[in-house]
């Protein structure tokens, strides 16, 4: 059910539509003229305006511009006894979601009521899906925290991120590599190009090619079409390598070549893509090593590690777990639709003991479990209960 805002100076007019939308299980609300319409729909909580044109002491335009102004987002059906297809058009430039002329024919009304409602639905989930996206980037990107080795990495970052400077980032799982790659992105001349992240790991190595290069269609049995790579779809921003040291050797001399010509060859093609692309890589393995033992290629470390950052686990930066649980919280209990809730020094206390072998992510995961089954404040005995490691 849906609440609708009807304006119109014809007593009968609003009438009938009213039996119309409340037939329909609508709820229902009139104006009989321009400006009481527009101090109505400005109080906001309707989903549809019908707004008649011709009306005394402010015209629909007027209302329709103003409203417009007002909430974007709020479809506007306009209505006209006068119409003409000027009228229409220009109606339509300034925002209304349709025009129908009086008198109006019931299905025509139906039909046009439910084509905005639709749109309305679809613009209010884009809404909730965006601020999920970012809820999500601040939660897993954020860097939070007031510790030496945290504001190291920041200072390193305001240094490096206004060059083109490839960076190679190490540290163990969930300490927040991506945090660091997002942030020389964000602070970078590249900030409004694409930001392509690619987990080298969770790709299997007959398709990492494909991934980072893209190919064209016919150049193995499920290429059905041309596709372009992540190496073509960060053209103009940075390309995020996650755990690069799991790439395979023969991927590896492809990104080498990319790098060094800023060109690619997609799969299966014949002709050279050229790119514009800042490279970014990060892994949790020591890459010395993995060179040492003939796993990785010691002159594509090389131009990958222009600029190393480490970023040090989270049993390395206890003093950040007082403001990152704090973060948490916040974050958990908006997402979740919980109350605000607080957490005991005792209980951050108990935190900052514990083993954190899974890092930061390991201490955002705890925190959401603190915040489902505790009280109104995480105690101490909650972070025993909940967050201590089991044997």
């Amino acid at each position: 059910m849906a609440k609708i805002l009807i304006i119109d100076d014809e007593k009968a007019i609003r009438a009938a539509l009213r039996d119309i939308l409340e037939h329909e299980k609508h709820s229902v609300e009139e104006a009989e003229d321009g400006s009481s319409g527009l101090d109505k729909g400005k109080k906001g909580g309707f989903d549809l305006v019908l707004c008649d044109i011709k009306m005394p002491r402010m015209d629909g335009m007027e209302v329709l511009e103003k409203l417009q102004a007002h909430d974007p987002d709020l479809p506007v059906v306009m209505i006209s006894g006068h119409g003409t297809i000027d009228t229409a058009v220009d109606a339509l430039k300034k925002g209304a979601f349709d025009f129908i002329q009086k008198p109006p024919d019931i299905n025509r009304i139906l039909v046009s009521v439910r084509n905005a409602l639709d749109r309305n639905n679809l613009v209010q989930e884009t809404k909730v899906l965006r601020q999920k996206v970012q809820k999500g980037k601040a939660g897993g990107v954020q860097m939070v925290g007031e510790s030496k080795a945290l504001q190291a990495i920041r200072d390193m970052i305001e240094k490096v991120a206004p060059s083109d400077a490839r960076v190679l980032i190490t540290g163990g799982n969930g300490a927040g590599k991506e945090g660091v790659a997002r942030q020389i992105h964000d602070k970078s001349q590249r900030a409004q190009g694409p930001f392509v992240e690619v987990n080298c790991a969770a790709i299997p190595g007959e398709l990492i090619e494909s991934e980072l290069f893209g190919h064209v269609k016919g150049s193995f049995t499920s290429a059905i079409k041309d596709r372009k790579g992540k190496f073509e779809l960060a053209d103009g921003g940075t390309l995020f390598l996650d755990e690069i040291g799991d790439m395979s050797l023969a991927a590896q001399a492809k990104v080498l070549r990319a790098l060094q010509e800023s060109r690619i060859t997609p799969v299966g093609g014949d002709k050279d893509v050229k790119v514009d692309v800042r490279v970014v890589a990060a892994t949790n393995k020591d890459l010395k090593k993995e060179i040492a033992e003939g796993r990785f290629r010691e002159d594509l470390f090389h131009r990958l590690s222009v600029i190393p950052i480490h970023v040090p686990s989270l049993s390395e930066r206890t003093d950040d777990i007082p403001m990152l649980s704090e973060h948490f919280i916040g974050l958990v209990c908006t997402e979740q639709g919980i109350a605000p809730k607080k957490i005991a020094e005792k209980a951050v206390a108990a935190l900052q003991k514990l083993p954190w072998t899974g890092n930061v992510r390991e201490l955002r995961n705890v925190i959401e479990r603190l915040v489902i089954l505790s009280g109104k404040e995480i105690t101490e005995a909650d972070v025993k209960a909940y967050a201590a490691p089991r044997g």
